[in-house]
C-alpha cells in the first residue's frame, strides 16, 4: 500500500464518490480508480460497491478507511518531526476554540514555550466539533477548549479551567438597570465575537435560548473588537467573565443579569492516550493545571495570538 493509494481511498470514503475524490485531489477519475483497484488486488477485498443509494463499503473497506487516516496522519506527523529534529527543534500543534485562542492561549503558550528553547508551537482555531477528527487523524497533537461531545476511549480529556460567559452592555444601555425582559433583549444590537458564528459552543447556545434574531447579531473578528464596539456605540455582548473584569471595574461596561444571561463552562485538553502521543503533549498536560499556568491564562501576556514571537506559529482555519 502506498500513501497515494491510501489518500485516494480515504477521499472516496469521506466524500462518497470517486469523482468528488478526484476533484479534491486534483487527479482524474481514472487515477482514483487505478489506486482503488491496486488496493483491492493487494488486499483481496472489493472494499466497496456502487448501489442506487451510493457506495456500500465492506467490513474490510471500513477497517481500511480507519487505518488509512491513522497511517496518513502518522506519515505527516513523522515528516514534520523529522524536519524539526533535523533543525534541533520539536513541534507541538495545538487546536483551540476561538474563545480559548483569544483569551487564554496567549498566556499559556508564551509561558509554556519559554520553558523549552527547542519547542515550536503552532496554534490553529477550529470548531469544537472537529476536535476529535483532528486528533485521531493526527492533524494536531492536542485540542484546547470545550470537551468534544463524544470522546470515547480513543481520546484522553482533562478539564483544566472553569469560566463564565456573561452578558455585558454599555453603561447607557436600557439593559443597565434591572432585569431586562425577553422582548427588550431581542430588540438590542448584539456585538459578538467569532464564536457566535458557529452552531456549537456556549455563545451559540445562549443566543438560541434567548431567541436573539440573526438580524440583530453583528459578528466581529474577535471578542475584543465586539466589546470595543459596545463601548463605542452601545449594544450588548457576551464575554468570558475574567476577560472583562477590568472594564466592569472601571465602569466601561456593565454586567447584565437575568435568566439565561450567563453560562458556566469549562475548558479541557483533549489528546491521544499517553502511549500514542509525543512527550511535549504530556509536558503540556502536566503544566496546564498548575497555579502558575492558570494565572498566565487568566492574566494573559498583553498581546493577541497573532503577535507572538516568531517561534510560535499561528494558523487560523475557517
Amino acid at each position: 500500500m502506498t500513501p497515494a493509494q491510501l489518500r485516494a481511498f480515504s477521499a472516496v470514503v469521506r466524500l462518497g464518490s470517486v469523482r468528488a475524490a478526484a476533484e479534491e485531489l486534483g487527479v482524474s477519475d481514472a487515477g482514483i480508480s487505478m489506486h482503488v483497484a491496486q488496493l483491492r488486488k493487494e488486499l483481496d477485498d472489493p472494499l466497496f460497491s456502487r448501489t442506487s443509494a451510493g457506495l456500500a463499503f465492506t467490513p474490510g473497506g471500513l477497517r481500511l478507511a480507519s487505518r488509512a487516516i491513522e497511517i496518513l496522519g502518522l506519515q505527516q506527523q513523522t515528516a514534520i518531526e523529522v524536519t524539526e529534529a533535523a533543525h534541533g527543534r520539536r513541534l507541538l500543534r495545538i487546536a483551540a476554540s476561538s474563545a480559548f485562542a483569544e483569551h487564554a492561549a496567549p498566556g499559556l503558550i508564551e509561558l509554556f514555550s519559554s520553558r523549552a528553547d527547542d519547542l515550536s508551537v503552532e496554534l490553529s482555531v477550529h470548531p469544537t466539533s472537529r476536535f476529535r477528527d483532528l486528533i485521531e487523524s493526527r492533524a494536531v497533537d492536542i485540542a484546547l477548549g470545550p470537551a468534544p461531545a463524544e470522546s470515547g476511549a480513543a481520546l484522553t480529556v482533562r478539564p483544566f479551567l472553569k469560566y463564565q460567559i456573561i452578558t455585558v452592555a454599555s453603561p447607557g444601555s436600557p439593559l443597565a438597570s434591572g432585569a431586562p425582559t425577553a422582548g427588550l433583549l431581542r430588540e438590542q444590537q448584539w456585538m459578538l465575537g467569532p464564536s457566535a458564528g458557529g452552531v456549537d459552543g456556549e455563545i451559540a447556545s445562549v443566543l438560541r435560548t434567548l431567541a436573539i434574531p440573526e438580524a440583530n447579531q453583528r459578528i466581529f473578528q474577535s471578542d475584543a473588537a465586539a466589546l470595543e464596539e459596545v463601548q463605542r456605540v452601545g449594544g450588548v455582548s457576551l464575554a468570558v467573565g475574567f476577560a472583562v473584569g477590568k472594564d466592569l471595574s472601571a465602569g466601561r461596561l456593565v454586567h447584565v443579569k437575568g435568566s439565561g444571561l450567563q453560562l458556566s463552562g469549562e475548558w479541557s485538553a483533549s489528546t491521544l492516550p499517553v502511549a500514542a502521543r509525543q512527550p511535549a503533549v504530556t509536558e503540556l498536560l502536566n503544566f496546564i493545571t498548575t497555579p502558575r499556568c492558570t494565572q498566565a491564562m487568566i492574566r494573559g501576556t498583553g498581546v493577541g495570538v497573532t503577535r507572538f514571537r516568531p517561534k510560535v506559529h499561528v494558523t487560523l482555519w475557517s
